[in-house]
């Protein structure tokens, strides 16, 4: 049980597609923690839990850290992609990596709860890929990511995409050793995702705004999304996309090159 949401990360499983390999993902908890007795006091349980959430973030940062040595010693692009569901975070993946695979070595991460219908998107496009289903977690975390990186070996100079589990509350606090942080939000979700939801954006780098296909078929003010947005995180910024036309991607494609440059050159 994870100590800062409550969610079940004790059924793990990384798969490539075509293959099953089984993780077992474990959060150590004390005997004391398992003998807790209801006849305690508030406080005491409350103490119990603040000693566990820091225990399970303490634990993750330092794998994210060990993430992000290995990525800087490969000059290793990783981004995590964020959201909620439905947002199009596969399908902008899908289109970035049809129009960029022959230009940059990607690997991919998938994060779903359960099924490997993402994975067999990204593999069907012939690009390394290996799914990690978190079972009744809602979210992925810095160890799964080693475990799924050295399943893909990824080469020198090459691009993560680790796509995070669909929830835009638990994934905020789970660093996972990336460089980018990439939030995606469409259109159909409304204007006040970054007010609902301010961790997310407060603790991203880029915002996709997904969908803009569709503005003129819906009430939506794009300017006061990245209003709302801005007042979360000022340094927050915008690429107005759509991954059905292809509207804008050229922008997001262009900082992605210069991302890949500034790595390749540390």
């Amino acid at each position: 049980m994870c100590g800062t949401c409550g969610c079940g990360t004790d059924n793990i499983s990384i798969r490539k597609p075509g293959e099953i390999t089984e993780l077992q993902h474990f959060v150590q908890i004390t005997d004391h923690v398992h003998d807790h007795h209801h006849g305690h006091d508030h406080h005491h349980h409350e103490s119990v839990h603040i000693d566990l959430e820091k225990n399970v973030l303490d634990k993750n940062q330092l794998e994210a850290e060990r993430n992000r040595g290995y990525f800087e010693a490969k000059k290793i692009l990783a981004l995590n992609l964020v959201s909620s569901p439905g947002s199009g975070k596969t399908s902008i993946l899908e289109r970035t990596l049809k129009d960029l695979k022959d230009e940059i070595n990607f690997y991919v991460i998938e994060g779903d709860q359960q099924t490997m219908n993402d994975a067999n998107r990204i593999d069907a496009l012939r690009i390394p890929v290996v799914q990690v289903n978190t079972g009744q977690g809602c979210h992925l975390e810095s160890d799964m990511i080693y475990r799924a990186v050295k399943e893909l070996n990824p080469v020198e100079n090459s691009v993560l995409m680790i796509e995070n589990v669909g929830n835009l509350v638990c994934p905020a606090m789970f660093d996972l050793g990336e460089d980018k942080r990439v939030v995606i939000v469409s259109i159909t979700e409304g204007e006040d995702k970054p007010i609902k939801y301010p961790d997310m954006f407060h603790t991203s780098d880029i915002c996709l705004i997904n969908k803009i296909d569709l503005l003129p078929y819906l009430n939506f003010d794009l300017e006061k999304l990245k209003d709302y947005a801005l007042r979360v995180n000022p340094n927050l910024k915008f690429f107005e996309v759509s991954a059905t036309t292809g509207q804008g991607m050229d922008r997001w494609y262009d900082w992605l090159r210069e991302e890949i440059g500034k790595k390749q050159n540390l």
